[in-house]
């Protein structure tokens, strides 16, 4: 099918896929969980092609991480499959209950949007992600993938759809477009009156293009300019070991750091216990005067960060660092160059947290903890469907909730409005 006739095909599913009985979407969910795990042997054949092709065309080793697939990664994949079949169902959730003066009982009653579109890059995990987040809300998924991961993304795709079928949801809940032309992309994007709600996950390039050219409602997901500040009292320990967590367990993600700011008044210190532990991990060093002169008397190589370095997503084993004066001047960096996803202060001083959490701009601000905790799956939402960096109407790792819409639902006993 082309796209028009994919998305007329879902719009048709969505209707059977909105009033399918919890019982039947949460038997899908197990079903889907079941097959990936039956089928580990075909969507790894995929991946390796997938993987093959972006070995052999260059690509980085973060980028390398997120389109790898494993045993343990699709059977992480089916477990948060089944988490989201444990969870509520999301659908006829009564927000509103109230008799009105007329005398007609008004409810307000969650339902699904109709047809979603995801729109994404080299992250196959996302194909599972929003198939299921899809299914358990009644929604009917249209799922664009990137060609990098297009192998990984059609195997899973087909096998999601035939076992959410199975079970009882209708043919065409799951749909993959399977050509790779950019153009298909930009279908989605302007199939108002077809495409209720489109998602974007990936580069910074994918959602703005998303943003700008589409004319059905967006939520945009996270680019990650995220940011470790460390502030005079800190435990350096406890920050040294936050920064390597966040930096450097999955480089590639959108809530590792990118930027790590140093108050002045104690970055003496702090640079000597982060700049050998970061250089031991092999990060590059992107340093302002401060930070490169410590790095210069540890002997450790470092490169002089120029501004634009500030507002880089590198996506990999590099790092920005950043001596600032206090508590003021950081708030202001982090408000100018971040990208509202996840941003940290380390310290011991509880006023000053309390300032950073209530004045630093994003969907997720930490004390003392990784910004790696920044997933729906960690944050108990089941599988998440993306981290949005706006305000409206999802903020945040956004699943169940942010897929439905609600109506009013007025019931009379025959009154007319006088």
């Amino acid at each position: 099918m082309n796209v028009q006739e994919i998305l007329q095909a879902a719009k048709q599913a969505s209707v059977a896929c909105g009033t399918a009985s919890l019982e039947v979407r949460n038997d899908a969910l197990s079903e889907m969980a079941y097959a990936l795990r039956t089928e580990v042997d075909s969507i790894l054949a995929a991946n390796q092609t997938d993987m093959d092709a972006a070995r052999e065309a260059g690509t980085k080793e973060s980028l390398l991480d997120r389109l790898m697939l494993d045993e343990a990664r699709i059977y992480d994949i089916a477990d948060a499959l089944e988490a989201l079949r444990d969870l509520d169902d999301p659908l006829g959730v009564v927000s509103v209950d109230r008799i009105l003066d007329s005398g007609v009982h008004m409810q307000r009653i969650s339902v699904p949007m109709g047809v979603v579109a995801m729109v994404y890059e080299a992250r196959p995990n996302v194909t599972a992600d929003a198939a299921g987040i899809c299914i358990k809300t009644g929604n009917a998924c249209v799922l664009r993938g990137g060609s990098m991961a297009h192998n990984s993304n059609l195997a899973m795709a087909r096998i999601l759809h035939d076992a959410a079928v199975a079970t009882g949801m209708p043919e065409n809940c799951i749909l993959a477009v399977e050509t790779t032309d950019r153009s298909a992309t930009d279908e989605l994007l302007r199939a108002r009156g077809l495409v209720d709600l489109l998602i974007p996950r990936g580069g910074a390039g994918l959602i703005a293009h998303c943003v700008e050219n589409a004319t059905v409602p967006v939520i945009e997901t996270g680019v990650g300019n995220c940011h470790v500040y460390i502030h005079d009292p800190a435990d350096l320990d406890m920050a040294r070991n936050i920064v390597l967590n966040a930096k450097c367990q999955r480089p590639g993600v959108c809530n590792a750091i990118e930027s790590i700011l140093v108050d002045a008044s104690i970055a003496e210190d702090a640079l000597a216990s982060l700049l050998p532990a970061l250089h031991e991990a092999g990060v590059i060093l992107h340093t302002d005067a401060l930070a490169s002169t410590a790095a210069a008397k540890a002997g450790i190589p470092a490169v002089m960060a120029v501004e634009d370095d500030w507002a880089r997503e590198y996506l990999d084993l590099e790092v920005a660092i950043k001596c600032v004066q206090g508590l003021d001047e950081a708030i202001a960096h982090v408000n100018r160059f971040g990208t509202k996803h996840s941003e940290c202060i380390v310290t011991e001083d509880e006023a000053a947290a309390m300032r950073f959490l209530a004045e630093v701009d994003a969907a997720a601000v930490y004390w003392n903890a990784s910004t790696r905790f920044t997933d729906g799956g960690e944050f108990g939402l089941g599988a998440e469907i993306g981290i949005s960096t706006q305000k409206l109407h999802a903020r945040g790792p956004f699943a169940l909730e942010a897929l439905c819409s609600y109506k009013y639902v007025v019931c009379g006993t025959g009154q007319v409005r006088g």
